[in-house]
């Protein structure tokens, strides 16, 4: 599981998929979801607005798992 440390209250799904190289762009973030099973916290979520938050784990199939960190704390 690899670290994906951020330094805001949270970031998207969309985000993440674009920072995992997962997709080149957000724009493809809708049709990478509506096409692929993405687990957030174990659950399937396919919105790429859902807001990932320190803790929150999320799994793409033939991509990796991912953990968020947030650098700031609480």
């Amino acid at each position: 599981m690899k670290d994906i440390i951020i330094d805001t209250e949270f970031i998207t799904l969309g985000q993440l998929l674009k920072i995992t190289d997962a997709i080149s762009s957000g724009g493809m973030a809708k049709w990478f979801l509506s096409e692929n099973a993405v687990y957030v916290n174990g659950e399937v979520d396919d919105r790429r607005g859902r807001k990932l938050r320190d803790g929150d784990v999320v799994n793409i199939p033939g991509i990796g798992r991912f953990r968020i960190v947030n650098e700031i704390g609480d």
